[in-house]
């Protein structure tokens, strides 16, 4: 009896960890399409949402197939789609200043790269410049950090609900 519910317990888990990795596996298929197949280059706060939702998917895949210590796993998507939330609101919030307010769009950034201006290159993935202020897409109004911030608070959300015993126990029944 016991041992079904401990069962039942991590199915359930692993389930969640499966369905986090699938939207995180679709984010990524979604943006690079759009990449090549649309032809819309990623801005850099673009690459570190990128990274921030591989390394999501990445954290719940290796929590699925390790089967144990699940608060960990669940803890670090959490923390990973905390991080690409925060990439994604200073994205958006960069949309919405109006012109005349748009930080200046200074080098590429493979540009500060290949030139040796990391603390430059981190700046500009962090904080962004002009390029990351344009809207170059948007499905039913909402630009695409919109809809990196929907899913990653979705992630966030299942994360959470699995960190608490009393509301993992119950999907598990």
């Amino acid at each position: 009896m016991v041992y079904t519910s401990i069962l039942k317990f991590r199915v359930a888990m692993k389930k969640v960890l499966l369905l986090i990795f699938g939207f995180c596996v679709v984010l990524i298929a979604v943006a690079y399409f759009m990449e090549y197949q649309m032809g819309l280059e990623p801005c850099p706060m673009c690459i570190i949402q990128r990274i921030a939702i591989a390394i999501t998917g990445l954290a719940a895949l290796i929590g699925f197939f390790h089967d144990r210590w699940f608060k960990f796993y669940f803890s670090l998507t959490t923390l990973f789609s905390i991080a690409g939330a925060a990439s994604a609101i200073r994205h958006l919030y960069l949309q919405s200043l109006p012109e005349d307010q748009v930080p200046f769009c200074g080098p590429d950034l493979g540009y500060l790269l290949d030139n040796a201006y990391f603390s430059d290159a981190l700046r500009l993935l962090f904080i962004g410049d002009g390029n990351c202020a344009e809207v170059v897409w948007s499905l039913f109004g909402i630009s695409i950090p919109g809809w990196v911030l929907i899913w990653c608070i979705i992630n966030i959300c299942l994360s959470v609900s699995q960190l608490n015993p009393k509301t993992a126990l119950s999907q598990s029944n």
